[in-house]
């Protein structure tokens, strides 16, 4: 633990020695007033940033003016960020100027190494500082612009076949949202708006994958219980828990208070006419006809996420019942090859969220990258391992970061065939 705190405060370290290299060049030709202006500003952003990073859980963000936080929380992601990148920018060229002298150095005995720059060019080294200074720039940019997509609700389409699906049940339409966490939610319009593309979507079945909250069940006030509840669909609205309903993450005046809290989360999913599976399943029919439905509660892999989900509960008695398909809810994906794959060959499709892809990467018909894939091999879309599926929505709202920078709020889309 240790040891990782150091790594961690000697990046820290570099990002802001070169991040203020970069800066410092890039005003140097300046007049004075500029230049002590701008280095003034520099060191005053640099300053706000650490203290809103170090204090965010003391800050009581509830208070602070919707715009300004999120501007404010944006800002300083970007800042951050736009300073590692200027670290690695401006570390390949330390990097790259340390084996020119080396080279220079035992091929001619010495370790003078000059830079030859074309008329009207510019040497390698300020080039380099000024592509980091604009890397850094875009940066903050970027996730500034991206809290105007926090509502930009997408509709992902995906079609499925599987040999055991009953054929009652081809062409059966699911929709699967996750990740509501309506604490960060700051505009009840935009949220119906997107509660109303899950409704057009025309579902025989709707089911929600965890994270109602971000931790209060009181967030889901009178006004979003009613946009929730407007969730509807001919076979049923089914939810499961995510790691952030159980308010694992804040301090309760009592043992007490943290069981009435998630009595009342669940209390609410009933409410809203949302069926919660705690580690149980149902059966749903047509003719004569089943497929099976099973949610459990949150159960991952990762030491930091806790395991409540009892997938043996969750199934037990469908043994007797022969029913050859069955849908699993399980909100954290890191289960699906740790426990469904290897222990339930019988599960077929698996739902699940958590990941939220980050609400940051780049996803094109070229690449899909997100740092959270460092973290989970399985973090966003469809996975498949045998006969067995895994689909990880990417969230409806958001946590943290207010907004969604390449990777758009999710509502999912199955055709079962």
């Amino acid at each position: 633990m240790k040891l990782r705190l150091f790594i961690i405060l000697g990046i820290i370290g570099l990002a802001e020695y070169y991040s203020f290299i970069v800066v410092r060049s890039s005003v140097r030709n300046m007049p004075p007033v500029w230049r002590g202006t701008l280095t003034v500003l520099y060191l005053f952003l640099t300053t706000i940033t650490w203290l809103g990073f170090i204090f965010f859980r003391q800050i009581n963000w509830a208070a602070v003016p919707h715009l300004l936080r999120n501007v404010y929380i944006a800002f300083v992601i970007g800042f951050i960020v736009g300073k590692i990148l200027v670290l690695l920018v401006m570390l390949v060229d330390d990097i790259r100027r340390l084996a020119t002298w080396l080279i220079s150095s035992l091929a001619f005995g010495n370790s003078a190494t000059e830079e030859t720059v074309k008329d009207g060019g510019i040497a390698r080294s300020e080039f380099l500082k000024r592509t980091a200074l604009v890397l850094g720039g875009l940066s903050v940019l970027g996730f500034t612009w991206g809290i105007t997509n926090r509502y930009r609700y997408r509709v992902r389409k995906v079609k499925l076949n599987f040999a055991s699906l009953p054929d009652a049940f081809k062409g059966l339409k699911v929709v699967q949202i996750s990740d509501i966490h309506t604490g960060s939610f700051d505009n009840h319009s935009a949220v119906a708006h997107g509660i109303q593309r899950v409704m057009d979507q025309n579902a025989d079945l709707i089911l929600f994958t965890g994270d109602l909250v971000n931790n209060h069940a009181v967030e889901v006030d009178e006004k979003y219980r009613e946009i929730f509840s407007r969730v509807k669909a001919p076979m049923g609205v089914y939810s499961t828990l995510g790691n952030h309903d159980y308010g694992d993450y804040v301090q309760w005046p009592s043992a007490q208070a943290k069981i009435d809290n998630l009595d009342m989360l669940k209390a609410t999913h009933a409410k809203m006419g949302w069926r919660l599976l705690m580690n149980e399943h149902v059966v749903l029919e047509k003719g004569t006809d089943k497929i099976a439905l099973v949610g459990i509660e949150n159960w991952s892999a990762k030491a930091n996420f806790p395991k409540y989900g009892d997938m043996a509960k969750a199934i037990e008695g469908l043994e007797e019942k022969d029913i050859s398909f069955k849908i699993l809810l399980s909100h954290d994906p890191s289960h699906w090859h740790a426990q469904v794959v290897p222990q339930f060959k019988d599960v077929q499709l698996t739902l699940s969220g958590h990941t939220h892809g980050m609400q940051f990467g780049v996803e094109s018909k070229w690449l899909n990258w997100s740092p959270v894939q460092y973290m989970y091999n399985e973090w966003a879309g469809l996975y498949t391992a045998g006969d067995q599926h895994l689909y990880v929505n990417r969230g409806f709202g958001f946590l943290g970061y207010p907004g969604r920078l390449g990777v758009l709020p999710e509502i999912t889309v199955f055709e079962l065939g």
